[in-house]
C-alpha cells in the first residue's frame, strides 16, 4: 500500500540532492571534492547585515507575527531600491510582496494563475523549479528554446496558437540560470506586448540583478506598460550572500500581487521579522560592498574562462550570474562529462540537461571557489584531458 500521490510519485530525484549524495560518497572515501554543481555563494554576509539581524533580534516585539504580505519596512525598502536602481515606482502596499526566498514564490505562482491542464511557457533550459512547479499544479510547462545562436532569448512568434490560446502564464530570466545570458529593455518591450496580446501575463526572476560583468541587468518593469501584465521576483540571496536567511520579494501587477498573496496567506505567515528589518537595512545600506563582491566574481569568471579556452574548450565569457555554461568536448554528453571530472577530477558540474533537453551538450560551473581552487580545477582538468 502507498499513501504518496501519483502527482509526487513522478516527481524525478531533485538533481542537486542527486549531485551531493555523490560528492558525499566521495568526501567520505578521502577524496578532495571541488563543488562547483551548486550556487551556493561562499562570500559571507555583510558584516553590517548581521550586526542589524543582531540588534532587531533584542526587540521583542520582532517575535511576533509578521504581516502577511510582509513588514512595511521591508516593502518600503524594495520600493526605495526599486526607484533609485530602475527609476520604477512601486506601491509598497500593493505592488509588494514579502516571499520566504523567490524560490517558494515561484512556486506558488503557478497555481495562483494557471489552472489544471493549461499551459505554463517555460524557457529551456531554464531553473528547473518553473517546469516542476507546473507540474505540482497539474499544469504542463511548454518550452521556449533558447540557445546561442540567438543570444539565448525565446523566439516568442514561433508559438503555436493553440498554446497561445492555453498559455497562462509565462517565465523568463535575466540574468539567466544557467546560461548567464542577459538582454536589454527592447527584448522586454517585446515580451510585454507579446504578453498583452495574448493576455499572458510574465514572470521574471531577477534572482541574479546585481551580478553583473559588462553592463547592468534591467528590470522588465522597466519596460512600457509592464506592470499592466508583469511581475518580477527578486532576492537578497546571490547578490548579498544571504542565501539561508530565506527573503525575497515579487513586485508589479497588483492583481496578481493581491492574487500570490491570497494564496501565501494561506499557506504561511511570512518571514520572521528581524529577518525582513536586516534585509530592509541591506537595500538601503551604501552598495559598495555588493560591487567589490562582483569584481570577485569577475575575476573568478575571468581566471576560470581563460583555463577552460587554453585547454581547447569554447566558452563564452558570461555576462552575468556566477555560472559559466559552455559546451563539453566532442563525443562526450552532459551527463557522461559530469560523471568522468567528477570520477577522474573530483569536480562537481551540473549536465545542462538537468535544465531541459536543450541544456544538452553544455555543463554548468559556479564561480562560488575562489581563484585558487578554481585553478586547481584547470589543472585537474588538464591532467585527463
Amino acid at each position: 500500500m502507498s499513501f504518496i500521490s501519483q502527482k509526487v510519485k513522478i516527481i524525478p530525484p531533485y538533481i542537486f540532492s542527486e549531485i551531493n549524495r555523490k560528492k558525499t560518497e566521495m568526501k567520505d572515501k578521502g577524496i578532495d571534492v571541488i563543488d562547483l554543481g551548486i550556487g551556493d555563494p561562499d562570500l559571507s554576509t555583510p558584516q553590517p547585515i548581521i550586526d542589524k539581524l543582531i540588534d532587531e533580534m533584542q526587540d521583542q516585539r520582532n517575535f511576533k507575527y509578521s504581516n502577511y504580505s510582509g513588514c512595511l519596512e521591508f516593502r518600503e525598502a524594495v520600493s526605495s531600491h526599486y526607484q533609485k536602481q530602475y527609476g520604477v515606482v512601486l506601491d509598497p502596499e500593493t505592488e509588494v510582496l514579502t516571499l520566504i526566498g523567490s524560490k517558494e514564490g515561484i512556486a506558488n505562482l503557478v497555481p495562483t494563475l494557471v489552472d489544471p491542464g493549461n499551459y505554463v511557457l517555460v524557457p529551456n533550459p531554464s531553473y528547473g523549479v518553473y517546469r516542476m512547479a507546473a507540474q505540482l499544479a497539474g499544469s504542463h510547462a511548454y518550452s521556449m528554446p533558447i540557445n546561442k545562436e540567438n543570444n539565448f532569448k525565446p523566439e516568442l512568434n514561433t508559438l503555436p496558437d493553440y498554446i497561445k490560446k492555453q498559455a497562462q502564464l509565462m517565465f523568463l530570466n535575466y540574468p539567466s540560470n544557467p546560461t548567464s545570458a542577459i538582454v536589454g529593455l527592447e527584448f522586454f518591450n517585446e515580451a510585454v506586448q507579446f504578453a498583452k496580446e495574448n493576455k499572458i501575463p510574465i514572470a521574471h526572476d531577477f534572482a541574479y540583478n546585481k551580478i553583473t560583468f559588462k553592463e547592468p541587468a534591467p528590470s522588465i518593469l522597466e519596460a512600457d506598460g509592464a506592470k499592466d501584465t508583469a511581475i518580477e521576483f527578486g532576492s537578497l540571496s546571490k547578490s548579498y550572500n544571504m542565501t539561508g536567511w530565506r527573503i525575497g520579494y515579487a513586485v508589479g501587477n497588483k492583481e496578481i500581487i493581491r492574487a500570490l498573496s491570497t494564496i501565501k496567506s494561506n499557506t504561511d505567515t511570512s518571514q520572521f521579522l528581524p529577518i525582513q528589518k536586516a534585509a530592509a537595512y541591506a537595500l538601503n545600506m551604501d552598495q559598495t560592498i555588493v560591487n567589490k563582491n562582483v569584481e570577485i566574481y569577475c575575476n573568478r569568471m575571468n581566471t576560470f574562462v581563460e583555463g577552460l579556452n587554453s585547454l581547447g574548450f569554447d566558452v563564452i565569457p558570461p555576462d552575468g550570474s556566477f555560472f559559466v555554461w559552455f559546451p563539453v568536448l566532442k563525443n562526450y554528453t552532459s551527463e557522461s562529462f559530469t560523471n568522468e571530472v567528477l570520477e577522474q577530477c573530483g569536480v562537481v558540474l551540473t549536465p545542462g540537461s538537468a535544465f531541459g533537453s536543450s541544456g544538452e551538450g553544455y555543463v554548468r560551473a559556479s564561480l562560488t571557489h575562489s581563484v585558487e581552487r578554481l585553478e586547481e580545477v584547470i589543472d585537474r582538468f588538464r591532467r585527463i584531458l
